[in-house]
């Protein structure tokens, strides 16, 4: 007893001490947000084409005279800074009560499909009803990121697993609605013009107008989201004990995600999608331990303003050398690590409860059994047929007599000249890379024991894409036969850089495809920055984007030819040991397999296959989704079968793929990566729904 007494004492004191020390975090979080914010606003009007300097600034704001540097302060450079303070606290905000509502940390406007969403409707509105957009901007953005969220939480369900889940979700229904709108614009190129760079984010403004129009909705929203604080911090409490307090928790739920949805809409309607400022200032500001949303809100609205004025005077410190650069693009580069970071912190309490193994194979039901050689036989003459579609279908019908008068040596001239010097090299180059593509995610799928391997779902389509384009404007007097070095380079740096990360957690499904997803994010803003950099043609460049066979040449076909003489027969070389790695690490070993190496070799493989079809095809995804799982259920688990089989439903679907989109919508040209996206994400959610190593319990 005595003992005890005495030491209580002496136990006393570290606690005032710690809390001591928390109180005066947020107080330092608040110094240093104001700090920040002013200097990086003064920093931002100093930049720009005209070289002006802080004084010349400060005059310009406090003693205006008729001068061209104040006349460029005060009626550019002011509206562009206060927009994007405007803009900044208004994603900050939005983010803290995404993330209140869902209790999901990943929670955002851009992990939520908020801000796709809301860029979809305003370019639907741009091409339908232009004569409504200058007045309806707002409330049309609001519906479009208010019909994404709606189809995140229903694809999401109702699970236990939501932070991952949901934001796995949210990161598919935006590569569907980015390829819907990449669609729009391609199809609408005249009224459309000049979209991509406020498309990929930007606070350009020429006059006061943005900053009129957006003010009162944000700053109203933050004095009355503010205001009524204590309501959202109920909201973290559980559902009995909010009751127990007398709230009405359904009410301040849907209050809350409104105003949330409202201040992203508003956003994007002025400056475009500007993405991660959501996720990364709040959880910035909760680092200094501030959880109720008396501080939160003004905090995060505080160092979101400083974010995105920062990341903003980043991109404009390039503009005398590089042209105007996204912003946007800044804030992925920023916000795609601190992605993979939440996703591995939430993934922590995940894998205590599911285990940290790799996911399972079985994604299904296989189908009727059907003798191997008729199946391949069957799609052969698929393949086949689809291939000969190609080659007569297009903006001139082709008989099919005459297909095959060329094809044999004679035809009319002109006939002769449109097959072989244009439809069958691009009829080659898409089925050889969608075979690539395929044999590439039967290869993944098998490496990491992941349902959702799939060379673009994990980044190294989009790190193939920045690779290629890296190489292509760093080294202009290079060949075009160096593009494909480039995008192997680029691709095995993303897969290296995916799987070093997932690699502690069992490279289980979910935290891979997330991290996947942020390198992909990563790849795709590197992207946006050399195509802005180099000046390329924006209707090219979308199309490379989104996908597309258009215009390729005998060229693309001698790319991809050896990669498939050489790495295919490697890959059915290792069909066994592909197979072994269907079990367990121990008895895989006890068969005598290296695992790890075995897993690397593989991956190589893979990657190089994914990586050379992306310099051919852009960014076509899903391919080597659809195909390999397709095959598993026609096969079974045998790795050779099922890799010949999704060789050969790859080069179906991306042959079908570029005959739907030069036919449908004659004399224009749909990218064929769009039509398979539109075709893969819905399976690819389909596949999460199913899949119980997928769902975060």
């Amino acid at each position: 007893m005595s003992s005890h007494s005495h030491s209580s004492p002496a136990s006393a004191p570290p606690a005032p001490t710690a809390s001591r020390g928390r109180s005066w975090k947020p107080l330092w979080m608040l110094a240093g947000g104001i700090t920040a914010l002013l200097v990086l606003t003064f920093l931002s009007l100093t930049q720009g084409l005209a070289d002006i300097s802080v004084q010349t600034v400060v005059q310009a704001l406090l003693n205006p005279q008729d001068l061209a540097d104040h006349h460029m302060i005060r009626s550019v450079r002011l509206p562009r800074t206060v927009m994007g303070l405007l803009a900044g606290g208004a994603l900050a905000v939005s983010g803290v009560l995404m993330q209140t509502v869902t209790r999901n940390p990943l929670a955002s406007e851009t992990t939520l499909g908020v801000n796709a969403g809301a860029y979809l409707a305003v370019v639907a509105g741009m091409i339908f009803w232009p004569g409504l957009l200058h007045q309806y901007a707002m409330p049309l953005a609001v519906l479009g990121g208010t019909l994404a969220a709606l189809a995140v939480f229903a694809l999401a369900g109702r699970s236990e697993g939501a932070p991952l889940r949901i934001a796995l979700s949210g990161m598919i229904v935006t590569l569907v609605l980015s390829s819907v709108t990449s669609a729009l614009v391609l199809l609408n190129q005249q009224t459309t013009q000049g979209i991509f760079l406020w498309g990929s984010g930007s606070l350009i403004q020429n006059d006061w107008d943005g900053v009129a129009f957006s003010w009162p909705w944000i700053i109203a929203g933050l004095i009355a989201l503010c205001l009524s604080a204590r309501h959202w911090d109920v909201l973290t409490l559980n559902e009995e004990s909010a009751r127990s307090l007398g709230q009405r928790v359904g009410t301040a739920r849907f209050v809350a995600m409104g105003a949330a949805i409202v201040l992203a809409g508003v956003t994007v309607s002025v400056v475009g999608p500007i993405g991660f400022i959501g996720l990364m200032a709040p959880h910035l500001v909760r680092l200094s331990g501030v959880i109720r949303h008396a501080g939160l809100i003004p905090l995060a609205a505080l160092w979101g303003a400083a974010l995105l004025v920062g990341a903003d005077t980043i991109a404009r410190m390039f503009v005398d050398a590089y042209g105007e650069l996204p912003v946007g693009a800044i804030t992925a580069m920023l916000g795609a690590p601190c992605l993979i970071w939440l996703s591995l912190r939430v993934s922590r309490s995940m894998m205590g409860r599911s285990g940290s193994g790799g996911g399972s194979m079985v994604t299904g039901g296989r189908l009727r059994r059907v003798p191997y050689p008729v199946m391949i036989l069957l799609c052969s003459m698929l393949l086949l047929l689809v291939w000969v579609f190609s080659l007569m279908g297009g903006s001139l019908k082709i008989p099919l007599a005459e297909v095959i008068a060329v094809l044999t040596g004679g035809g009319d001239p002109l006939y002769r000249q449109i097959l072989l010097d244009f439809r069958l090299p691009r009829l080659l180059t898409a089925g050889l890379s969608g075979m690539a593509i395929a044999i590439s995610g039967s290869l993944l799928q098998h490496a990491v024991r992941n349902p959702l391997g799939d060379p673009q779902v994990i980044g190294v389509t989009s790190g193939a894409g920045a690779g290629a384009l890296l190489l292509m404007v760093a080294f202009p007097q290079l060949s075009a036969a160096w593009v494909p070095a480039g995008a192997v380079l680029g691709g095995m740096l993303a897969a290296a850089l995916v799987y070093a990360v997932s690699w502690r957690r069992g490279l289980h499904p979910t935290i891979l495809t997330l991290v996947g997803i942020a390198v992909a994010a990563l790849g795709s803003a590197i992207i946006n920055l050399m195509i802005i950099y180099a000046e390329v043609d924006v209707a090219p460049a979308l199309s490379w984007m989104a996908g597309s066979t258009y215009n390729r040449s005998w060229t693309e076909v001698q790319r991809i030819v050896p990669a498939i003489l050489i790495l295919v027969p490697i890959a059915v070389w290792l069909g066994r040991r592909v197979d072994l790695l269907n079990f367990n690490e121990e008895s895989s070993i006890g068969l005598g397999l290296h695992v790890r190496n075995t897993r690397m070799g593989v991956a190589v493989i893979a990657v190089l296959l994914a990586s050379i079809a992306a310099a051919n095809v852009g960014s076509v995804g899903f391919i080597g989704l659809l195909a390999p799982h397709a095959a598993r259920m026609l096969t079974g688990a045998s790795h050779r079968r099922s890799m010949i089989l999704a060789a050969l439903l790859g080069g179906i679907l991306l042959a079908g793929a570029d005959w739907i989109g030069r036919v449908v919508i004659i004399p224009k040209e749909l990218p064929s990566g769009i039509v398979t996206a539109l075709l893969g994400a819905p399976y690819l959610l389909y596949l999460m729904w199913r899949s119980n190593k997928v769902k975060v319990k």
